[in-house]
């Protein structure tokens, strides 16, 4: 389905809905705050459910209108949080490099984004967050995080909401495959809509 309002004019203003999430504790509220206000966000509460921050940047000379939907990682917040999976363009799959479990849960995360989302693709615009790089108690390795997600054709940045090392690089290559899929989706609508064979031509019925 289009989202609405879709309009490949360049002129007009693209609304894409990105998504982050991961274990509690991995930094998702900092590096949103990062990336959207440029602060560091040290005042640590459990996000409960979600919250959503917005940002406008343009790519591809295409003005996008990014809503970014920050979720809780707590366990028992799962199920509530994979509500807010449906219409996403984008996920953001974030870890810290100094907790071996959150990097460990990836597979657990993705594998449940992907499942619930419709349709399914392999594909989805996703990348992975190695965040808090700044820290000296790294438990994973960036060869093994990079491993991984080589093997899963996802893009890996080492990340640091601190000291806002890659934030912005991380959402604009996000952003930038969310988009390029928004027009692939566009475009194969359009190509479908004018796909009109005499078949499709309503059958005459008689009163």
């Amino acid at each position: 389905l289009l989202p609405q309002g879709l309009s490949m004019d360049a002129s007009k203003k693209v609304d894409l809905k990105i998504i982050i999430i991961g274990a509690l504790g991995v930094g998702k509220t900092s590096l949103l705050h990062q990336y959207v206000h440029k602060t560091f966000y040290e005042d640590y509460r459990t996000t409960l459910g979600a919250s959503i921050l917005t940002k406008v940047l343009a790519v591809d000379n295409t003005p996008l209108k990014l809503q970014i939907w920050d979720t809780g990682g707590q366990e028992r917040f799962r199920s509530m949080v994979s509500t807010f999976y449906k219409g996403s363009d984008g996920c953001m799959l974030a870890f810290d490099v100094t907790d071996r479990e959150s990097f460990e849960a990836l597979d657990n995360w993705r594998d449940d984004f992907l499942e619930k989302v419709i349709p399914r693709e392999q594909d989805f615009p996703m990348v992975v967050l190695g965040n808090k790089i700044d820290l000296s108690d790294r438990q994973v390795p960036k060869e093994t995080a990079s491993a991984w997600c080589k093997e899963k054709d996802i893009p890996y940045f080492e990340v640091s909401a601190k000291n806002n090392i890659n934030v912005a690089e991380a959402f604009e290559t996000l952003a930038k495959q969310a988009l390029s899929t928004y027009k692939g989706i566009f475009e194969s609508y359009l190509t479908d809509s004018i796909k009109l064979t005499p078949n499709d031509k309503p059958k005459q019925s008689c009163c």
